[in-house]
């Protein structure tokens, strides 16, 4: 926990300065999670014996990054042709003897869609009008209900939410987190209402807090499918006690795709 705890203020003194000032420095720590965690993705699948491409999906998710940061109106036409790149180069590794390059294909492709272009809603959220403020609205949300799920699950935690993906969640822990996550969606909607630019209801703050807490335990789950057809226990070992890059943004995306469409819904 002592561990746990040190890496996650670690991780904050990164993160805060990178939404206060956004630009680059905030696609340079962003990328960095998301492209490491395509990293992390290849190899899970990799240690069951598949075979994606690693140069075109961190290559490619790396690009779809810079081109939703820099040149949005590059991104759509980038990402379609790193999908047929990606179907290129496995129907040359079938014709060579790769009798799985479908599946391989598959899992290149997906890597692409799910961590490059949905992955890149993280941008997105922070290129919105008031983004740093929106940023640190939303994702907050999360780690709160993280850790509220966390420390009260491994406490009082008895019945087991999902015992194949991840058997350590508990109903008990994950309730807690949805209590956690809704009270600071209330109270971020009052603060920065009071304090800051964003006109926000407390009545909106708890909708989002509830739904952000509700939801984004899928992606955490999602994560978890991953590692668990690649009889791994973590995306990888970067951060102690806290495990790869994936671990730290599983959720995060979920929460950055929820944030955008309920602030353009909303507020624009």
């Amino acid at each position: 926990m002592a561990r746990r705890t040190v890496t996650a203020f670690i991780l904050l003194a990164l993160a805060i300065p990178a939404i206060m000032f956004g630009g680059l420095f905030y696609f340079l720590v962003i990328g960095f999670f998301v492209v490491t965690a395509s990293w992390e993705y290849v190899h899970m699948f990799r240690a069951a014996k598949f075979n994606p491409s690693l140069y075109l999906t961190v290559g490619g998710v790396f690009l779809i990054l810079a081109m939703r940061a820099f040149r949005p109106q590059w991104a759509e036409p980038v990402f379609v042709v790193l999908v047929l790149l990606a179907m290129t180069v496995h129907l040359i590794a079938y014709e060579r003897g790769r009798d799985q390059a479908a599946l391989d294909f598959m899992i290149t492709a997906g890597g692409l869609i799910y961590l490059g272009w949905i992955g890149a809603y993280l941008i997105d959220l922070r290129a919105l009008p008031n983004g740093g403020w929106w940023v640190m609205f939303v994702l907050p949300i999360v780690w709160l209900a993280d850790s509220g799920a966390y420390s009260w699950g491994a406490r009082y935690g008895k019945r087991k939410m999902t015992p194949r993906l991840s058997p350590k969640k508990s109903w008990e822990g994950y309730w807690a987190g949805v209590f956690m996550g809704t009270v600071y969606g209330a109270f971020f909607a009052f603060a920065y209402s009071k304090y800051g630019p964003l006109n926000v209801s407390i009545l909106q703050g708890i909708i989002l807090g509830f739904v952000l807490s509700t939801v984004t335990t899928l992606g955490d789950l999602g994560e978890s499918l991953f590692k668990r057809f690649g009889s791994e226990k973590d995306s990888g070992n970067l951060f102690p006690g806290h495990g790869g890059a994936f671990d730290r943004i599983d959720s995060l995306i979920w929460a950055a795709v929820i944030g955008v469409y309920w602030i353009r819904f909303f507020f624009l």
